[in-house]
């Protein structure tokens, strides 16, 4: 369609006397079919012409010329409505998504140009619990979307693998070591040790002091206590990893907080060359304007903060990635951390550097009626125990109905996981989402096996027809045949998915891609109830075949973008 647009901005910009890249980002798409293809609202020119939006409209109607493209213009509410003869939308895409076929959503925008995005961040030795799910997913769509817009996207898990609670671990493991079997079940042996070492620390001083011992050994680089970390670190590793196949995602980089253990000294010494940082309570600082509370980078032990940490990752990605953008996906609980950092990176990177890194913030994770998910019978809730729940009763859920497929434990697992991931993904990220698996695996209405049900229909249809797909796919189809509202309707809505791509890059948003693909299923579904598609006219039913294609096509493509797989059969 955006060939489309740019006709109609040049139409709108010689009325008006003025530069077509004035006019053409203040185009609209109506939400209402019925109100055009295009809208242009003329509130804006209002104080320019002195005259009411109304009025301009009328008389901007007036001086378009009618074109190949554009069938009618209307003026409604202050707004010029565009409407485009159907017959040319139908045969402009349909001819572009043929042609080009799988590399119909190919982009070259972000070509030369480093995206790096922060997300999942799990903390070590601890379990992966569900909380982690929304970083991770949202991260991983968030890469998924700039790379295929071009860019080179490096995947960062800033691990979560320094600290103090190390050194009471590492005391823990000295005193009781030898009764669990961290290599059987390392997350939760690790957990108990940290936990009675917490505990017993409470009756006994010296466990404390001991701890404080450990980890300060442990930032000088001490072998025995390093050897032990290193161990917790791979150990805990080794169990995230089985979750992060279960979820189809991969990083680039596994540099963690204690990464940077040796290069928080260069961000402390920036600051004081800089003269930036003032004493506070004992503690070093970053004062920083419109905030109550300064930034403090020493503590008044001398100690770094995590702040510090994220500064010299900061540094540190821009020296290697050079990044275009740096994006940190992580709970709306961080905003005014991010604020912080992002003020004092300008110290540290650079004012223009400083202007590229994001804040991606999303909500929590409720359960039903809005509660906090946290404990089942007094155990933490972790992700694989959910994930593999939702495999198990998607399972059970294809035996209800009758399905015997040799590959069952693999589609139920396309289902059990794509259901999760389509749940977190379908609202605004800013808002909390509700967990209810129930709902989400339900095979009707705005859910991942829904959608992934009407790609397998997609393609069940193209496989019924016995027809070549040389044939659908030829250039030399007759588009001219595709007609009737609902196709129209769905090639309509087919032809926006590469301005939803960008916009949810801009935005940083995939539940536009989530929300876009539920409106192309329901859009296919209605299409498919009231047309026959597999049919005696050979001419019309190539073209339909084209048309279910191009659907098959884009809904997977939109759902691999989510990190959503689509089974052959359901």
């Amino acid at each position: 369609m955006e060939k489309f647009k740019l006709e109609v901005a040049e139409a709108i910009a010689k009325a008006l006397e003025k530069d077509r890249n004035e006019i053409i980002d203040e185009i609209e798409k109506p939400k209402d079919k019925k109100m055009g293809d295009f809208a242009y609202p003329c509130f804006k020119l209002s104080k320019e012409f002195k005259k009411s939006p109304a009025l301009i409209a009328e008389e901007i109607k007036e001086k378009i010329v009618a074109s190949e493209n554009i069938e009618k213009v209307e003026v409604v509410s202050g707004y010029l409505n565009f409407f485009i003869k159907n017959q040319n939308i139908v045969e402009s895409i349909m001819c572009e998504i043929i042609e080009k076929k799988e590399n119909y959503l190919e982009s070259v925008e972000g070509a030369g140009k480093n995206v790096c995005i922060d997300y999942s961040a799990p903390n070590i030795a601890k379990p992966f619990h569900i909380g982690h799910l929304r970083s991770t997913v949202i991260g991983k769509a968030i890469y998924n979307i700039y790379k295929k817009l071009g860019y080179n996207v490096i995947g960062i898990n800033y691990l979560g693998d320094f600290g103090t609670q190390f050194g009471l671990v590492i005391e823990g493991y000295k005193r009781w070591g030898t009764e669990y079997n961290l290599e059987k079940d390392p997350i939760k042996s690790l957990v108990d040790i940290y936990v009675r070492t917490n505990e017993a620390a409470k009756e006994d001083e010296t466990i404390k002091e001991n701890a404080r011992a450990n980890f300060k050994a442990l930032e000088n680089g001490e072998a025995e206590v390093t050897e032990m970390w290193k161990k917790f670190r791979a150990l805990s590793l080794k169990e995230y990893e089985r979750i992060y196949k279960i979820l189809g995602v991969t990083f680039d980089s596994y540099n963690g907080e204690a990464y940077y253990n040796d290069k928080m000294e260069e961000i402390v010494n920036i600051l004081r060359e800089k003269n930036v940082m003032v004493k506070s309570e004992g503690a070093m600082v970053v004062e920083l304007k419109g905030h109550e509370l300064p930034c403090m980078i020493l503590k008044s032990n001398g100690s770094t903060t995590y702040t510090t940490r994220d500064l010299a990752a900061a540094l540190d990605r821009k020296r290697v990635y050079d990044f275009d953008k740096s994006i940190y996906v992580t709970s709306y609980e961080q905003i005014l951390h991010f604020t912080q950092m992002f003020k004092v990176a300008k110290h540290i990177v650079g004012e223009e550097y400083a202007k590229r890194m994001v804040h991606v913030p999303f909500g929590m994770v409720l359960g039903k009626g809005g509660k906090k998910i946290s404990t089942r019978g007094g155990i933490n809730v972790t992700l694989e125990d959910i994930l593999n729940e939702a495999i198990t009763k998607s399972k059970e859920i294809l035996e209800e109905k009758g399905k015997t497929f040799e590959n069952i434990d693999e589609i139920s697992r396309m289902i059990g996981v794509g259901a999760i991931i389509f749940n977190d993904l379908k609202n605004n990220r800013i808002k909390d989402e509700i967990f209810n698996l129930e709902d989400m695996l339900k095979f009707e209405g705005e859910t991942g096996p829904y959608v992934q049900y009407m790609y397998v229909r997609t393609k069940s249809i193209l496989e019924k027809s016995k027809v070549n797909e040389e044939e659908y796919k030829s250039n030399n189809l007759i588009f001219k045949l595709l007609k009737e509202k609902e196709e129209v309707n769905l090639i309509k809505e087919l032809s926006r998915v590469k301005e939803i791509i960008k916009q949810a890059a801009n935005e940083y948003e995939p539940s536009l891609i989530t929300r876009y693909v539920i409106d192309i299923a329901s859009l296919f579904s209605k299409y498919y109830n009231e047309h026959q598609i597999i049919i005696e006219d050979r001419e019309l039913m190539k073209v339909r075949l084209a048309l279910v294609y191009a659907t098959n096509m884009i809904i997977k493509e939109c759902l691999e973008i989510l990190g959503i797989k689509c089974p052959d059969k359901m």
